[in-house]
């Protein structure tokens, strides 16, 4: 399986809630410890289990690696609107990676149906990942599959912050309090034509000006023009020339040019299988409106 940017599973793609690394609060800084769950351990550890296990037999290496990762993550009313049965709020993110072959947008959008299986007949029941979404859905959560063929995949399960021993956090700025652009031109760069239309229309009404690729040969074009050009957000992993690729090429043309990645892997997965360097600007997906007009703002104005 492929983790990455582009499909994703439940309710459809589209709006991008705000993702976070392991030990990060909701608005992405250190030290804080990850939030309780009210939930007993034994099934939290076996819904990681039961992905682990899938992905690693779908893997189909002969060394694969499963990385299994923990954080906190808000989801906001933007992003809730677009999908039916979750609500906005505080939670625990659990995001199983493997570096498999990736699954195509039909095993995607079937991974949780009841009896559905890519084995052969008589191996498997296909109940598997089914019985997880159950679990996660009456637990009032939610789940995400990002993949990418030949790059892996990426399952992001969110279960609900319990505040039964915790004092409640505020939720941060809301999506009317987002900084604003000042015309500054953005190029986007991603090849899921959802996540696409969702990070320019946000990106638009926030008063930017936004020009679109769906990969890096549209945008290496984009850029060959002579108009100008602010900054260049890309996903990581695409087909074809990849971002970290992509802005190498593209600072040939722009010294200068700032770049902010965005993905669907975890950090630290991106990282050590070498698809970036540390210390980059990466944005994990989902990722919130009002995290996207930051992270943006943030990098326009760095020196």
């Amino acid at each position: 399986m492929g983790a990455a940017t582009g499909r994703n599973h439940h309710g459809g793609r589209g709006r991008q809630p705000e993702g976070t690394r392991a030990g990060d609060d909701e608005h992405g800084k250190r030290g804080r410890p990850t939030w309780i769950l009210l939930q007993r351990i034994i099934h939290y550890f076996n819904v990681i289990w039961d992905e682990a296990e899938e992905l690693q037999r779908l893997a189909e290496l002969s060394d694969p690696k499963v990385t299994i990762e923990t954080g906190n993550a808000f989801l906001d009313e933007f992003y809730c609107q677009s999908v039916e049965g979750v609500k906005p709020g505080q939670y625990v993110l659990i995001s199983v990676t493997d570096t498999g072959s990736g699954m195509p947008g039909e095993v995607i959008d079937k991974a949780f149906d009841p009896f559905f299986t890519t084995k052969a007949a008589g191996a498997g029941t296909g109940l598997g990942l089914s019985q997880v979404y159950g679990f996660i859905r009456q637990s009032g959560g939610h789940v995400r599959i990002y993949s990418e063929i030949g790059e892996g995949t990426t399952v992001k399960i969110y279960l609900p912050r319990s505040f039964a021993r915790d004092k409640p956090l505020t939720a941060g700025k809301t999506a009317d309090d987002s900084p604003a652009g000042k015309q500054e031109v953005v190029l986007v760069v991603e090849d899921d034509a959802d996540v696409r239309a969702y990070v320019v229309e946000t990106l638009s009404a926030l008063n930017y000006s936004v020009r679109e690729a769906a990969n890096a040969a549209a945008a290496l074009s984009i850029l060959d023009d002579s108009g100008t050009v602010d900054l260049l957000l890309t996903d990581v992993v695409m087909p074809g020339m990849n971002g970290r690729n992509l802005a190498e090429a593209a600072k040939l043309r722009r010294p200068g040019l700032k770049v902010l990645y965005m993905t669907g892997y975890s950090r630290n997965a991106i990282v050590h299988q070498g698809r970036l360097d540390a210390g980059v600007s990466l944005m994990q997906k989902p990722f919130s409106q009002n995290v996207l007009a930051m992270r943006v703002r943030t990098m326009l104005e760095e020196a």
